[in-house]
């Protein structure tokens, strides 16, 4: 069949690599894609958050999937228009997609089904949120209530911090996803985020995987959409895992409860605390750069996966995962997340993925009429390895990054370090 595939970034490239390896995937269009190339790879021209277009797109190409890998077209509706077209779809309608496109409705399910999270508050007036503050000492969590790119939240361990971070949401910085600020408990532990796929009844989950949010090592500095990332996650006892998969089957009983029929991915971020794992936040599709790990690791048909996530059948499949590890480490432009050039020609990525087990992701990457491979974003490639151990993923990767050349290439040295160090390194 022919699949499309929407959105730009290193996600939708794994993703495309991914059904590509399908037997039953003829044609991938991709809109608009990016620098980064498959087997039975198309890219297209084409408004992602144009519903009725994407739909037309579909019928005259004779798509038999589509797959929305961006949180703006889901929020916006677009599954629900191809759905309405009777077409099989890979992502939440819109309903479904606001446990990610509103953090008060996220929190407020959580707190209505009992589901162990942060404590919070939600203002939509600026002073009230300062006043809220007065009285709750930093450190504290401040959120921009809508989409923010991955950049409305501010860890704030300071009261200083916390109130810039409030007074930036009103002022505009986030555009409309600052007219609501959620302030939360500041949690402690590890981070882990796990991901499933959904039919509307049935939950299945996919292996763990840690992201690495802060810009800078030793994890310091600002947020960002993440500078790498590992799967499995090797300082997770098998009850925490238990509990969080309990915990994301809670969520889809929840949604089901709401009546909303949510099928595609669900993803759940996860602070390990002392007491138990609490959810941090949901996304309603498959993570950025949880993605290019795990997938890698996904032994089953993605295609057939998706397909049964979409017709309501996920309880005929049965997940296979490959053993061992994935560990990927994001080259990003000078200055990221903050401001950044482009156009800067990317040299060595042909020898990097000729190292075993190694497969380089395209995120922010163009080509030009003479096919140079250009930045093109702030996280410009993916830098991902398998390897029989943790240590041997993490030491392919990094080989694989120094084989990468372009000018202002940023990346995080220490990515998977504090695993390797046990939970201690987190106490």
């Amino acid at each position: 069949m022919n699949i499309l595939v929407l959105g730009s970034g290193g996600r939708e490239h794994a993703l495309v690599c991914s059904l590509a390896s399908s037997p039953r995937a003829e044609r991938i269009f991709v809109a608009p894609g990016n620098g980064g190339s498959a087997p039975k790879l198309v890219k297209v021209e084409l408004d992602e958050m144009d519903g009725a277009a994407v739909v037309a797109f579909a019928e005259a190409n004779e798509v038999g999937l589509v797959v929305i890998g961006p949180e703006a077209p889901l929020v916006a509706g677009v599954a629900d228009a191809v759905r309405a077209a009777g077409m099989p779809c890979f992502g939440p309608g819109a309903a479904g997609a606001l446990i990610e496109g509103s953090k008060q409705f996220s929190k407020d399910l959580m707190l209505k089904y009992e589901i162990p999270t942060a404590e919070y508050a939600v203002f939509d007036e600026e002073a009230a949120a300062l006043a809220y503050l007065a009285r709750h000492p930093a450190p504290l969590v401040v959120k921009a209530n809508g989409l923010a790119a991955g950049k409305g939240v501010t860890v704030a361990e300071t009261d200083e911090e916390a109130a810039d971070a409030v007074r930036a949401c009103f002022a505009g910085r986030f555009g409309s996803a600052g007219d609501k600020v959620v302030i939360e408990e500041y949690l402690t532990g590890p981070e882990c985020s796990l991901l499933a796929f959904v039919d509307g009844r049935h939950m299945v989950s996919m292996v763990p995987a840690q992201d690495h949010k802060r810009a800078l090592e030793g994890d310091r500095g600002p947020n960002t959409g993440g500078m790498g990332v590992y799967s499995p996650v090797p300082i997770v006892s098998e009850l925490e895992q238990r509990e969080m998969i309990a915990l994301m089957q809670k969520t889809v009983d929840a949604l089901i409860s709401e009546g909303i029929d949510y099928r595609g991915v669900l993803y759940g971020g996860f602070m390990l605390t002392a007491t138990g794992p609490r959810v941090l936040e949901y996304n309603a599709r498959f993570g950025d750069p949880e993605t290019q790990v795990v997938l890698p690791l996904l032994e089953s048909d993605l295609v057939t996966v998706m397909l049964a996530c979409s017709n309501g059948e996920l309880e005929t499949c049965s997940l296979q995962w490959r053993k061992g590890w994935a560990v990927s480490v994001v080259l990003a432009s000078a200055g990221y997340p903050g401001s950044y050039e482009t156009g800067k020609p990317i040299s060595g990525i042909e020898a990097a993925e000729a190292l075993d087990g190694v497969t380089v992701f395209h995120a922010g990457t163009r080509r030009d009429d003479n096919g140079t491979v250009l930045t093109n974003g702030g996280r410009v490639l993916n830098v991902t390895a398998l390897g029989s151990s943790f240590e041997a993923a993490r030491e392919q990767a990094y080989r694989a990054v120094d084989l990468i050349d372009f000018e202002g290439k940023t990346y995080r040295r220490d990515i998977g370090e504090r695993a390797l160090r046990g939970r201690s390194a987190w106490d």
